[in-house]
């Protein structure tokens, strides 16, 4: 199965909205090993789908729909923006002296693939582009464990970030029990007793 990350949104229909799917957008890369060109790219296909589904959307209270699924094992990034409008989107050919227009032309330039599809009840669609991004890694899965389950390789969370562990020993406390040393990367030493839950990834 492929490893997936997958957001999803609702936004009121507002020019407010393309920055926020763009903060969405990056939250979302953020980790996955996608570089700088890579997130350029992606903001500048889903500003622009963003802007077309905020043009289609015609009620003052209309909203929109961001989906945003980054699949690490096949290297791609799908944007998909739904809206409530009739229209359907057609590439045009602007003249040299229109100022838009070319929305489209550069979703197609840069995506993949991209297409839409209308909603079986004819009220609106969603249109959607996927990129190629070959360095995507998959997302990281956490979970909680006791201070003497954690190994070698395993990154902890201490004091909200990520610290990843190069030893790990027990010595008697001297108060009784076991207390677990964990050396960290930068040759710190978190010191907790054995049973201290730690939230964890990257199990070895």
């Amino acid at each position: 199965m492929a490893a997936l990350d997958e957001v999803t949104l609702r936004l009121t229909a507002c020019r407010q909205s393309t920055g926020r799917a763009r903060t969405l957008l990056r939250a979302s890369l953020a980790g996955a090993g996608a570089d700088d060109e890579d997130v350029s790219d992606a903001e500048l296909v889903l500003s622009d789908l963003v802007t077309n589904a905020l043009r289609a959307t015609d009620a003052p209270d209309g909203r929109i729909g961001v989906r945003i699924v980054v699949s690490a094992d096949e290297g791609t990034l799908l944007l998909e923006v739904s809206d409530t409008g009739t229209g359907l989107p057609e590439i045009r050919t602007p003249a040299d002296q229109d100022t838009g227009g070319r929305g489209l032309l550069l979703v197609e330039a840069v995506a993949h693939a991209w297409g839409f599809e209308s909603f079986a009840d004819g009220m609106g669609k969603r249109v959607w582009a996927e990129l190629k991004v070959p360095g995507l890694v998959p997302p990281a899965t956490t979970t909680s464990i006791a201070a003497a389950a954690v190994g070698v390789g395993q990154a902890v969370r201490v004091r909200g970030e990520w610290r990843t562990i190069r030893t790990v020993r027990g010595e008697p406390c001297a108060t009784g029990g076991l207390a677990i040393l964990l050396g960290l990367e930068d040759g710190d030493v978190l010191r907790l007793p054995a049973f201290e839950p730690l939230t964890v990834r990257n199990a070895p």
